[in-house]
């Protein structure tokens, strides 16, 4: 009775906790105080000690000061935060079942409402919630059976969610697979480098505008932030040349340089150059589209036509990450999550319910590895230095065979999904 006991004490474990928690050992009966089970066993009881969850929250937060990204996989109903590549935390999650699938994609916390309730489902509390999409995908705080249980969203334990909305932050990537990825470290020549200012052409003044600086919640104020304060951040600003003509392909949506069409008429008085929002951009490369497109703060900068070797052979999903400044000044540390490849599609029945087999795709060779997907990409040059004046730790480079998806819009990050 007493090994019986123990052993089921040790499995009533914590929602979620840090990954260095040592294991805990089983805890002695408190005379006085039995739990009694529907089986009668009686189960020592366990009382959480709020002194020792703090501190496990306060550990992981302590470690949460790099770049953060969450992973989660729904064939092991799993999540695990990530600082700078390394995790820190992982808990359970409830994800949705199969009437009501959570997709897999590239996505990132668009939303952050704390006393968040559903308007599809009967004014459901979602405590806690981080939104990932527009259309009703979020990560929120509810009950986490070990098995798929929600209507799409990204079900979290209570103290998880809690202890995560403490610690992320709006553009926090959010990367869902069916299997298990992990972030692995890669240096290549082709990922993107600094151009911390352009050079000044001989002979010309300069126009300059210094990008916006500001608070959190002004760069992201289409994200439509509810019920949460947030500490202002300035942002380093970035001096750009708004008097060097763009190239008709980089016609960027931030720089509307306005030219005079008849100069008999009446004087004509260009248009003002948008500046930017503050915070790291984020660049996908779609093989579909055949272009690259630039965002930054949740709003679009430009796009340009880019070319693949072996155009017809699939690139994958691969997801790259700037993490910090090497000590060159130039070159930036990067990490990497290649995403596994899509699902075979289900089989289609016709109206009476015959089989009908999906017609197979033509074999044009396996999906490229990061550093193969990297080398048969070709950027335009212009293209190549818009991008450099723009990184900064943060930033992300997403490579797809998918095209710009359509939950990717005004108050959004790339959003790439791959089912």
């Amino acid at each position: 009775m007493t090994a019986s006991a123990a052993l089921l004490a040790g499995l009533t474990s914590a929602d979620a906790l840090p990954l260095n928690v040592p294991p805990v050992a089983a805890p002695q009966a408190e005379a006085g105080r039995p739990v009694v089970k529907p089986n009668r066993l009686t189960v020592a009881s366990r009382e959480k000690s709020p002194a020792k969850a703090k501190a496990n929250t306060d550990d992981v937060a302590a470690k949460a000061k790099g770049v953060l990204s969450l992973i989660i996989s729904i064939d092991k109903q799993q999540v695990t935060l990530y600082s700078d590549g390394h995790p820190i935390a992982r808990s359970r999650v409830s994800t949705g079942v199969p009437g009501h699938p959570t997709p897999t994609g590239v996505f990132s916390v668009i939303q952050k409402d704390r006393w968040h309730h559903s308007n599809i489902y009967s004014n459901a509390p979602m405590y806690f919630m981080q939104r990932i999409t527009w259309s009703g995908v979020a990560m929120h705080e509810g009950v986490v059976p070990n098995h798929p249980a929600s209507h799409g969203c990204i079900r979290l334990p209570g103290a998880f969610a809690r202890q995560m909305w403490g610690i992320t932050k709006l553009g926090v990537r959010v990367i869902i697979t069916h299997g298990e990825v992990t972030p692995a470290a890669i240096s290549n020549e082709r990922l993107f480098t600094l151009k911390r200012e352009p050079a000044e052409p001989k002979g010309e003044a300069q126009a300059k505008l210094p990008e916006t600086t500001g608070g959190t919640p002004n760069a992201f104020e289409l994200a439509q932030l509810s019920a949460a304060r947030r500490d202002g951040q300035a942002s380093n600003p970035t001096v750009l040349d708004v008097s060097k003509p763009l190239a008709p392909a980089l016609d960027a949506m931030a720089y509307a340089l306005g030219t005079p069409r008849d100069t008999t008429g009446p004087e004509f008085k260009p248009v003002e150059p948008k500046p930017l929002k503050p915070g790291p951009i984020a660049v996908f490369i779609s093989r579909k589209e055949g272009k690259i497109y630039v965002r930054k703060g949740f709003e679009p900068v430009f796009d340009a036509p880019v070319t693949f070797e072996e155009p017809d052979r699939p690139l994958g999903t691969h997801v790259f990450t700037a993490l910090a400044v090497n000590d060159d000044n130039t070159t930036l540390r990067w990490n990497v999550v290649s995403m596994p490849g899509a699902r075979s599609a289900p089989v289609k029945k016709s109206a009476k319910g015959k089989r009908l087999e999906t017609p197979a795709a033509p074999v044009v060779g396996p999906a490229s590895n990061a550093t193969e997907a990297l080398d048969r990409v070709t950027i335009p040059p212009d293209a190549l230095e818009r991008i450099s004046e723009l990184m900064s730790p943060g930033a992300s480079l997403i490579i797809s065979d998918k095209g710009l998806g359509g939950e990717t819009g005004k108050g959004t990050d790339f959003i790439v999904l791959t089912r």
